[in-house]
């Protein structure tokens, strides 16, 4: 008789490509839970321990031999139009399969990424057609690195194309909001930075690039989406750090971003390199580090909550400029700070792409600032300075606005924050741990400081009490920028000590800037006078159509020491002629009904006129920002704020801070 076909366990592998069917076994009294592949030469049974694995297998086959079937497809292509039609089934059936793992819609991905890879002779349309067949797939998937390239080309060559905007943002989107660490995946922060500049190619550029960043940030008040803020600022630092590459390559000062890329794992000549990474230590492990004797040799890991940026540590022979980081809490700061003489002196000149790129990234550090619950969080992101010394150097980076708006939010959270500890202003101060270049770089970070702080008044109140020997020392050094701060401390009667303040002018008037300055601030003392001399109206109303000229132009042409009540309604002033209302000693009554007068000017005033009883803000641009800072005005006891961006929580903030507030106006507004 015949011989009992095999049972048990199979003995010999089969391999999926000589698999020719598969199908489930339905025929009455068929062996329980079995499928039968037919392969050349007979069929195979394979029995599960139940249907639910039977399903499994089933399903798993299926997928595997259709996919080997799309492998070899497409990695011979011939006719474009069969290709594009067997990727959109290939597509389809990863959407449709019932089968749940990652591997079901990254497999098509891969092959597609292969395909793209290899055929370098494709028309940009055949790209559009290509990015749009695979676009479903992309809704639960990051893209691998293959094809992130790809979509990188894409955005270089085609900023404009529809596809950026329609595919490619719900796939940023995604990544922004659940990559965890751009380290692993480098290309995926190069497609984000890429179609980020893409946006800005766009005819209102920055407008679509601050609308993206909202649609980020989300409508309420809170981001619900930790790692966002994180990965926007890793991208941020990564194209600041690209635009200056040529630069650091050239000096060997910083690593260059291949290095960078590559986690500098290649040996050279150069001094240790410390790569550009994305880590998460533990604070305790950074003192460890930073306190090992040998701490110079040794790349110093320092950290900042999520982010952070290592720079490579300079040790030339000039010893003089560059701190000792051996005893030192924060070595990050003395690294990342330290501006190398050479440095400084170096012209940088950026290619127009670059400048482009670090227009584009500098201003997104701004809006990233102007969010209330990012600014904490982008406080201690920033806190190394992370950026490259040509940067710092580089004064059209120093005095971009997004630059200082950031460099501003760290100051003012971080000196909230390290109360009573020393912050990196203290250690660079003149007689700091970390001050070895006569306080230059303290100067420079004052300077940076006073031009972004609104707080200005504040300011200069902690500069006096903690810090009045060195700027004393460094004006008498003809330092401008403390010559500045000296003038400005006298001007606002920063200083109540008659001794101090004497030695303050001996001081600036023992240099040329300063005698010049002093002189300055004499003649202004004098038409401040003139201006506050009692005497002049008790009312003033501009003109309509007025502005800040006019209103500089009427206030400097008598005395005004009896003015109590201004009205600028319906004129054209802006934050602008904050500075010239904040002279008027008797001002009670202030209407700005239908200015353009804003935030900055709000703050100016919440510091200077504290005497304030009536303001109207009715439809004028401010904000929560610039609302906020009233709280300190307590004698207002009328305060309209009809038709502005008023938010519900500022306005309950405001009525628990102003005790006399009796008549309030907050018809149009989200308070209403």
């Amino acid at each position: 008789g015949e011989c009992a076909p095999p049972t048990g366990y199979m003995e010999n592998s089969i391999s999926y490509s000589a698999i020719e069917d598969v199908q489930l076994l339905s025929w009455e009294n068929a062996p329980k839970y079995c499928l039968q592949l037919t392969i050349p030469g007979g069929t195979v049974l394979l029995q599960a321990a139940n249907s639910y694995l039977r399903d499994q297998w089933f399903h798993s086959l299926q997928w595997k031999k259709k996919i080997y079937k799309y492998k070899k497809v497409l990695s011979n292509p011939s006719r474009w139009e069969v290709v594009l039609k067997e990727i959109r089934t290939l597509v389809d059936m990863a959407l449709t399969s019932p089968l749940q793992d990652d591997s079901i819609h990254q497999a098509p991905l891969e092959i597609v990424s292969k395909l793209l890879s290899e055929n370098n002779n494709l028309t940009t349309q055949d790209h559009e057609s290509i990015i749009v067949a695979i676009a479903p797939l992309l809704e639960n998937n990051h893209p691998p690195p293959d094809l992130c390239e790809f979509f990188c080309k894409h955005c270089r060559e085609r900023p404009r194309s529809m596809v950026v905007i329609e595919v490619f943002t719900p796939v940023v989107q995604r990544i922004l909001k659940h990559n965890m660490d751009f380290g692993k995946c480098p290309r995926l922060r190069l497609f984000t930075q890429e179609y980020i500049l893409a946006l800005n190619e766009l005819n209102a550029g920055m407008e679509v690039v601050k609308k993206f960043i909202h649609s980020m940030h989300g409508p309420t008040g809170q981001c619900p989406h930790p790692r966002v803020l994180p990965n926007l600022v890793a991208v941020c630092l990564a194209a600041i750090y690209s635009c200056y590459e040529e630069f650091i390559n050239s000096r060997d000062n910083s690593p260059s971003l291949k290095e960078i890329r590559n986690g500098c794992q290649q040996q050279c000549d150069r001094k240790p390199n410390l790569p550009l990474r994305l880590l998460h230590t533990s604070p305790d492990l950074v003192s460890q580090e930073a306190t090992l004797t040998e701490s110079r040799l040794k790349p110093v890991i320092v950290t900042s909550n999520e982010i952070h940026v290592e720079v490579e540590r300079n040790n030339t022979a000039n010893q003089k400029m560059t701190a000792n980081v051996g005893n030192d809490s924060e070595p990050n700061l003395i690294d990342c700070l330290m501006v190398s003489p050479t440095c400084s002196t170096m012209s940088i000149e950026l290619s127009t792409q670059a400048d482009r790129i670090l227009g584009c990234y500098v201003e997104i550090l701004k809006m990233l600032s102007d969010y209330d619950d990012w600014r904490p969080a982008l406080a201690s992101l920033l806190q190394p300075i992370p950026f490259p010394k040509e940067a710092l150097a580089h004064e059209k980076f120093t005095n971009a606005q997004g630059f200082r708006a950031a460099f501003s939010q760290v100051h003012s959270c971080l000196l909230s924050v390290r109360a009573g500890k020393d912050g990196w202003f203290q250690l660079y101060s003149p007689g700091g741990v970390a001050c070895d270049d006569d306080g230059e770089l303290f100067a420079s970070m004052v300077h940076i400081l006073m031009g972004s702080c609104y707080k200005t008044k504040k300011f200069l109140l902690s500069l006096a009490e903690n810090k009045l020997g060195p700027c004393m020392l460094l004006a008498l050094r003809g330092n401008q920028t403390m010559v500045e701060i000296l003038c400005l401390m006298l001007e606002y009667n920063i200083i109540d000590n008659n001794d101090t303040q004497l030695q303050i002018i001996s001081t600036l008037e023992s240099t040329d800037v300063g005698k010049r300055m002093y002189e300055q601030l004499c003649d202004r003392q004098r038409e401040l006078k003139e201006l506050q001399r009692k005497g002049g109206p008790t009312r003033l109303t501009l003109p309509s159509k007025s502005t800040d000229a006019d209103l500089a132009r009427l206030l400097s042409s008598g005395s005004f020491g009896n003015l109590e009540n201004l009205s600028l309604a319906f004129t054209n002033v802006t934050s602008a002629c904050a500075e010239h209302l904040i002279k008027l000693p008797s001002l009670k009554q202030l209407n700005l009904w239908s200015t353009q007068f804003g935030d900055a000017g709000l703050r100016l005033l919440s510091e200077h006129l504290t005497m304030l009883q009536v303001l109207n803000l009715c439809e004028t641009p401010v904000t929560d920002a610039g609302l906020l800072a009233l709280s300190s005005m307590k004698s207002l006891c009328s305060l309209n704020m009809n038709s502005t961006k008023l938010s519900a929580d500022t306005y309950e903030d405001l009525k628990a801070k102003l005790p006399n507030l009796k008549e309030v106006d907050v018809r149009y507004t989200e308070a209403w």
